[in-house]
C-alpha cells in the first residue's frame, strides 16, 4: 500500500494555533491511502481479449469528519468499473484522505473548505494511485479528469440535502459526482 505525505506529515503539529488575525490558511498535515481495492475478475481473459474500448464509470464521494478543533479528516472515495458488454473488465476502489487544520478560518466556511478546498489539494494524488492500480493490473492507466469540487459542492446544496450535523460545528457533509 502506498502513502504519501505533504507537509512533512508530523502528526504534532496537528491542531497548532496560527496567529490570530493572520491570512486563512489551510495546512496540510498527512495524506495516504486510507483503503484500495483492484479486481480483475476475469483474468486473464480480459487481458488477451481487448476488442474495443471498455465502458468506465466513474464516481467520486468526498466525506470529512472533525478529527479536533479546527482539525478534519478529508476523504475522497473514487470508485471505477470497467466493462466489455456485460462482462466486468476491472473494478477499483480507493479511499484517500488528508488530515487538514484550518487556521484562521470561520467555522460557519469549514464545511465549504473541507469538501471544496482538501479535496482539490489531494486529487491529484489519488488520481495517481487509481491511474497506478489499473496500469498495474494490465491495463492501460485510467487518467481521471480533473474535478470542479466547488460545482460538486454547490449541485449537492441545490439538491436541498441538509448536511449532517447542525452547521458551523458540523460535520462536513458528503457529495458525490
Amino acid at each position: 500500500m502506498a502513502e504519501d505525505q505533504a507537509g512533512g506529515g508530523d502528526m504534532a503539529g496537528v491542531g497548532a494555533k496560527a496567529p490570530e488575525g493572520g491570512p486563512p490558511q489551510v495546512s496540510i498535515n498527512a495524506q495516504y491511502v486510507k483503503d484500495l481495492s483492484f479486481e480483475n475478475p476475469n483474468a486473464p481473459q480480459s487481458l488477451t481479449q481487448q476488442e474495443g474500448h471498455p465502458q468506465i464509470q466513474v464516481n467520486v464521494d468526498v466525506q470529512a469528519r472533525p478529527v479536533a478543533e479546527n482539525v478534519y479528516e478529508t476523504a475522497l472515495r473514487i470508485n471505477a468499473a470497467a466493462k466489455r458488454g456485460e462482462n466486468s473488465v476491472f473494478v477499483v476502489e480507493l479511499i484517500y484522505a488528508g488530515i487538514f487544520t484550518l487556521h484562521n478560518i470561520p467555522k460557519e466556511n469549514h464545511e465549504l473548505v473541507c469538501l471544496v478546498e482538501c479535496p482539490r489539494l489531494i486529487f491529484p494524488f489519488a488520481r495517481r494511485v487509481v491511474s497506478d492500480a489499473v496500469r498495474d493490473g494490465g491495463f492501460p492507466p485510467l487518467f481521471l479528469e480533473p474535478i470542479d469540487f466547488a460545482d460538486l459542492y454547490r449541485r449537492h446544496r441545490t439538491t436541498g440535502e441538509k448536511p449532517e450535523g447542525d452547521g458551523a460545528d458540523a460535520q462536513p457533509a458528503q457529495q458525490q459526482a
